[in-house]
């Protein structure tokens, strides 16, 4: 698990170290300028000094290093025959814009021609920020904007022609405000200006995109579009959620030399864990038997609406549950049987059969909500949640939508041992309060974000509340929270395909079998649901999701 910090979280940690006499701003502010000029070279190595030069869009442009991070970027346009790297530097009137003045310097000092604009009074700056300014102007000039002024007319930005960068440092994590007026201009100016005849000009932001809320992911009026974000200590939880991935390109985190664990943050909640791992558990014991890893029973619909769950008791057993059981009406049995081998079989119709079979103690979780249609949910749910000896209970789409008229009686009946699996339809069918507030256009940072939101949720719920997507966020009651990305590196847009949530629900119902808390089974089954999309690659239908399994399993044992 990788911790993401909230702005808050960041500067608390960045002045506890200040104040411990850990480092100056001075020299957090150099490290920083250091990092980017660092993680610019690695990402494109051919702009270091005396590298050759390397053609773009028409060009025959060679591979790129190894050692280079992908970019939908690829290469800068054709230099060749220009004596200098050009840049320009966007600073602003806080420390993200300290920063760039530092970028602008080590820049200049490897042999570049480096422009820089400051929006803002020189004047104003903070004292470690004006400090950079004023090294800067020993050695190149600085075009200075007014922050109440225009860019239009005479006032309108205008970058030099036949440069190789553009460095956003304008605001970063510091934004509260609405990136619109002035500075929406600053943005289309730059998207205009990194567009060329030659190819793209790739944009560098430090910290965070300016415009970006760095909480929720959220675009505050405009945004920079960056090729490269080089967050300092932690990436941002913004970069992970709603449009951040979007706007980020590639992420290179970079240390300036703060404690691991930093200060304790002025958010008395826990901290958000991005999931980069499975947990420790996924191998099955050599001297176990199949009781040892649980029984799960997945409650199907009526004839014609089968698939959902016999997708999710496929996964449960490729997931290790020991057993699994398919729940059946009488009306679905021959249809079900005609599909299955290994997977078990027993008819449930009416509540009072339901209520009979969860008196085995030996079925440990259950299952209810792929295609079960909304009046057999209605009845169902009841008896599974209020069994005498407590399952674990997944509830996934027709066992949410059910109660959508009156959540309160859901809710009512949860507990500890439940994790709820809603898509944002079903979230806001179950949460709409909470939902219409994270739909709201964001104004001014920090937005409320899909943290947040689940984090209410799980507390209003009483049990872990798994909110689906491509910025997936499971949270629990005590407000431990984590973000299961496909996104960046781990991209899996094929993922959007009929029946891959069933198979989600199915992952986190084997899991709770064998024995994984509800949170940990939650981001474990979250984590191998998008291995799996990335093993089979484009072209993924959700019957394919469980049998990437056991290739996912082998390289987690390499």
């Amino acid at each position: 698990m990788r911790e993401l910090l909230t702005a808050a979280q960041m500067r608390a940690i960045e002045q506890a170290a200040i104040e411990s006499g850990e480092a100056t701003g001075l020299e957090l502010m150099e490290r920083a300028g250091e990092g980017v000029v660092e993680a610019i070279f690695e990402q494109w190595p051919e702009l270091e000094p005396d590298a050759p030069a390397v053609s773009g869009v028409g060009g025959s442009a060679p591979a790129p290093a190894a050692s280079a991070s992908p970019s939908r970027l690829g290469h800068p346009r054709d230099i060749s025959g220009q004596k200098k790297r050009k840049a320009v530097v966007l600073c602003g009137p806080g420390n993200n814009g300290g920063d760039g003045f530092v970028v602008a310097r080590l820049l200049h000092e490897r042999g570049w021609d480096v422009k820089v604009f400051l929006y803002g009074d020189p004047e104003k700056l903070p004292p470690d920020a004006r400090v950079n300014f004023e090294r800067w102007a020993e050695r190149g000039e600085t075009e200075c904007y007014a922050l109440e002024g225009s860019l239009r007319g005479e006032k309108r930005l205008r970058l030099p022609a036949g440069f190789d960068l553009i460095v956003d440092a304008i605001f970063g994590t510091g934004l509260t405000r609405g990136f619109s007026g002035v500075f929406s201009g600053l943005a289309e100016a730059a998207y205009r200006a990194a567009v060329t005849d030659n190819g793209r000009v790739p944009i560098v932001s430090i910290d965070l995109p300016s415009g970006l809320c760095s909480d929720s992911g959220k675009i505050l009026g405009r945004a920079i579009q960056a090729d490269l974000t080089v967050p300092f200590h932690r990436a941002k939880t913004g970069s992970y959620l709603s449009e951040g991935a979007a706007c980020c390109g590639v992420i290179s985190v970079k240390d300036i030399g703060l404690e691991p664990d930093g200060a304790g943050s002025v958010d008395p909640a826990p901290r958000v864990g991005l999931i980069d791992q499975p947990a420790d558990r996924i191998a099955k014991r050599v001297s176990a038997h199949k009781y040892s890893y649980g029984h799960a029973l997945i409650l199907s619909g009526p004839s014609g609406h089968t698939g959902a769950a016999r997708l999710a008791a496929r996964a449960g057993l490729r997931i290790g549950a020991g057993l699994v059981t398919l729940g059946v009406p009488a009306e679905a049995q021959q249809e079900v049987a005609s599909q299955i081998t290994a997977i078990m079989m027993r008819q449930i119709g009416e509540a009072r059969v339901l209520e009979e079979v969860l008196k085995d103690e030996r079925l440990n979780a259950i299952c209810l909500g792929p295609g079960m249609g909304l009046e057999r949910a209605r009845e169902l749910v009841p008896v599974a949640v209020r069994a005498e000896h407590t399952p674990y209970v997944v509830l996934d789409a027709d066992a949410l939508t059910a109660y959508a008229g009156d959540p309160s009686e859901l809710f009512g009946m949860l507990h500890a041992n439940c994790v709820l699996t809603p898509h944002a339809g079903e979230f806001a069918r179950l949460f709409p309060d909470i939902a219409e507030k994270l739909n709201a256009p964001a104004a001014k940072g920090p937005a409320y974000s899909k943290v947040d939101a689940t984090r209410e949720a799980a507390n209003r719920a009483g049990c872990v509340v798994l909110f689906k997507g491509a910025d997936t966020v499971i949270a629990a009651p005590d407000g431990q929270c984590s973000v299961n990305s496909a996104a960046y590196e781990r991209k899996a847009s094929w993922l959007a395909t009929a029946g891959s949530g069933d198979v989600l629900a199915g992952f986190i119902t084997g899991l709770l079998a064998r024995g994984f808390a509800p949170m940990q089974a939650a981001e474990t089954a979250a984590w191998l649901h998008v291995e799996c999309a990335l093993e089979f690659g484009p072209g993924l239908i959700a019957e394919d999701l469980p049998e990437m399994l056991p290739h996912v399993f082998r390289k987690l044992e390499a």
